[in-house]
């Protein structure tokens, strides 16, 4: 993880390579104003030339797309639950009888998270997955071979494979908007600033002060010390994780390479030094 005090902990950028890379870019998603039009969705897939998913309803919700798949980087999740209960003295200040209806709709833009850690860019062996300046994570197409590998490696299942060609695709960050300065698809299209993007820092501060002045709410994927290092999108949710379908405590697969190496390392050296022991003994 990044230390450079430029850019803050959270930067992943100056350990990929980068000498001066700018301030981490990133997502800050507040749920708590997102409408569910699902314009987000729609301009991701314009501006990204991304497939359609077959318009098939559910059944059990106004979703269409169910969830993030490799034709679906954008997905505005809809969960219909029971409204939280008035207390007393709100139903004596309302007359005694309820003033809003008896659920509620939680709806949530979900999308790639672009981890500190990412476990997908551990187990690319082409090279396809790289780290951009801005701290993002990005596939690039015509370099990845189809393995597949990064998909389990994903703590959140974000990356999916294409049926007709194999090959794994996700959310970009609009790579080539954000570079000449412009604002990413999704964010530019949503007409509630749920989706807000621009330098993580700033974002995290924001957050910081919105999660004060709404009841209830809770933010996710912010914290630098969780399994994956922190999120580069996080979010402002009204309920728990899992009422959203995202994992309460997300750990990335590879946290451990580096110490599988090392002890694999270290046994690959015992084993040399107990050949050329036996080979030696063998000669005298």
């Amino acid at each position: 993880m990044g230390t450079n005090s430029l850019y803050g902990p959270l930067d992943p950028a100056p350990d990929a390579g980068y000498a001066e890379p700018p301030p981490r870019m990133g997502f800050f998603t507040d749920t708590s104003v997102c409408i569910g039009c699902k314009a987000c969705e729609v301009a991701c897939k314009e501006w990204n030339a991304v497939p359609d998913d077959g318009f098939d309803l559910l059944g059990h919700s106004y979703d269409n797309t169910g969830g993030l798949s490799a034709n679906s980087w954008r997905h505005v999740a809809f969960i219909e639950q029971p409204a939280p209960q008035p207390s007393m003295d709100a139903l004596a200040i309302a007359g005694g009888a309820p003033a809003h209806p008896d659920f509620r709709w939680l709806m949530m833009s979900n999308v790639c998270k672009h981890c500190t850690h990412a476990g997908c860019l551990d187990v690319c062996p082409t090279g396809a997955l790289f780290r951009t300046e801005f701290g993002t994570v990005v596939v690039q197409e015509d370099v990845c071979n189809g393995c597949g590998y990064c998909i389990p490696a994903c703590p959140y299942g974000v990356i999916d494979q294409r049926k007709d060609d194999g090959r794994a695709w996700k959310c970009t960050m609009c790579y080539d908007r954000i570079g000449d300065g412009l604002t990413p698809a999704c964010a530019q299209a949503c007409p509630t600033q749920s989706i807000q993007y621009g330098v993580l820092d700033e974002l995290r501060e924001r957050a910081a002060q919105r999660v004060q002045e709404v009841e209830g709410a809770r933010l996710y994927g912010h914290d630098e010390n969780d399994g994956v290092g922190g999120d580069g999108a996080f979010f402002l949710l009204l309920d728990e994780p899992e009422v959203y379908g995202l994992p309460p405590d997300p750990i990335v697969t590879t946290k451990e390479l580096p110490a599988m190496w090392k002890r694999a390392g270290v046994a690959g050296l015992a084993m040399a030094a107990a050949v050329v022991v036996s080979f030696l003994g063998g000669r005298s």
